[in-house]
């Protein structure tokens, strides 16, 4: 199959629906695309809307030409790198040797390399495929960008996918020229460095929730240790000793009792790591020693671990609800009506159970809310409409509120303006002292700092 696609990403007649591709006018900034692949397609149909002149380098320019813009001109390859400075390489590493031939005409321009390696590739060669261009191209500067934003996010636009382009280069100038291109499509370009970070920055797709991996197999081995005392429990010791076969709750009684007990012991760890590297600070009079690196992850990785005891929660809630659907108690409540009937008693009615039920029916469900209410204003874009004091309002209304249930909840999760320092406030001691957990980014990596405010 050719790596190729001849059909574009989105049909035609939406690309020519589009007024402004129809149209550029002459004194845009000229841009070059080197490639007619599918990707190729969706940038040129991007920065065409963008207000650029797009000239497309083909090897067979009549059979591609129709799968692009009207507004993009396509040509042979010579033709299209001679005139823009600013050139788009989106073909494949293995393809790179072939525009060799173009080095003389190539020389002093920006090459902008949007390539991604396979998994394979990735661990097979050395060197990033920017890198790479760099070596074949010495008289050219190549910039890394644009490889971690997919096809339909160009045609569709950054409202449909993120907006970062993280951008490397070993020229500064060359960067900023990109980054500007970036800004006039919708994006948000973040400067990695140098060249040396693009295999980094190749890395990024391939990746599937980093951050997830550590909190979900720790979830799992929770869920997987408490169903199985549940199991010996509720199933295999009555069996055993009774000879009775309850194992019948498995599939929803026993994964009911799991949950909760999951749940709180993953809003724990939450709380935990944030004690802990107080504790460590005031231990050595200082905030200016960064903390051990298993504390570091710990502390990093709050956020998906309270998300997971949220999500526990909520399972625990669903199935709490679907216990009087189950057939088995259709058939105790009908064995209880036979045995009331047999001993002869026309009301049944125990006051403190009843009482005791209520009560906790109804601190679970405030639990519930309040664990939902910290989990969506841990969410970036609500938490970003809030100010500080606003959300540390919410923080700690619910965090008190939820310990006063008796059910502990809520994520301890606070955004800073960098999305990738997060904040952490823990309250140790008196209620009139915060202690304060802000990340600073150093060169040995990430710290926390401890600052007390009344």
């Amino acid at each position: 199959m050719s790596r190729e696609m001849d059909k574009p990403l989105i049909s035609l007649h939406l690309v020519d629906s589009d007024t402004s591709l129809a149209k550029v006018p002459d004194e845009a900034p000229k841009v070059g695309i080197l490639g007619s692949g599918d990707f190729a397609r969706s940038l040129a149909t991007r920065l065409v809307s963008s207000g650029f002149k797009v000239v497309v380098g083909s090897r067979n320019p009549k059979r591609t030409a129709g799968l692009f813009p009207s507004a993009a001109q396509v040509t042979f390859q010579e033709e299209a790198v001679s005139s823009p400075e600013i050139i788009f390489v989106a073909v494949f590493r293995e393809h790179y040797s072939s525009l060799c031939s173009l080095s003389d005409q190539l020389t002093g321009k920006i090459l902008v390399d949007v390539s991604n390696p396979t998994e394979q590739e990735h661990l097979q060669h050395r060197e990033s495929n920017a890198e790479y261009l760099a070596s074949l191209f010495p008289t050219c500067t190549v910039v890394k960008a644009f490889n971690v934003i997919s096809a339909w996010t160009l045609q569709a636009g950054p409202r449909d996918g993120n907006r970062q382009v993280p951008i490397c280069s070993d020229q500064s100038e060359a960067k900023r020229a990109v980054s500007e291109m970036a800004i006039a499509m919708g994006f948000m370009p973040v400067d990695m460095g140098s060249l040396a970070s693009a295999r980094e920055m190749e890395a990024m797709p391939l990746r599937l929730l980093p951050a997830w991996k550590v909190p979900t197999l720790l979830a799992l081995g929770l869920f997987i240790c408490f169903y199985a005392y549940n199991f010996v429990r509720d199933v295999l010791q009555p069996y055993v000793q009774e000879s009775k076969n309850k194992f019948f709750k498995l599939p929803v009684s026993v994964v009911n009792t799991t949950l909760p007990c999951v749940a709180y012991v993953l809003l724990s760890l939450v709380y935990l790591p944030g004690v802990l590297a107080a504790t460590l600070q005031l231990r050595r009079g200082t905030k200016y020693h960064r903390f051990p690196d298993w504390l570091d992850h710990w502390l990093q990785h709050r956020k998906q671990i309270g998300l997971l005891s949220f999500f526990c929660a909520a399972l625990h809630a669903l199935y709490s609800f679907c216990l009087p659907l189950r057939r088995s108690h259709r058939y105790d409540l009908v064995n209880l009506a036979v045995k009331q009937v047999l001993a002869n008693k026309s009301h049944l009615w125990v006051e403190e159970e009843v009482w005791r039920m209520e009560i906790y029916l109804s601190l679970g469900v405030l639990a519930l809310g309040t664990l939902s209410l910290l989990a969506v204003t841990s969410l970036p874009s609500i938490a970003n409409s809030l100010n500080w004091r606003e959300f540390s309002f919410v923080q700690y209304v619910a965090t008190s509120s939820g310990g006063k249930m008796g059910s502990g909840s809520g994520i301890p999760e606070f955004q800073s303006q960098d999305p990738h320092l997060p904040d952490q406030t823990s309250v140790l001691g008196s209620r009139s002292f915060c202690c304060s957990l802000v990340s600073v980014s150093t060169p040995y990596g990430h710290r926390e700092d401890l600052s007390w405010t009344r």
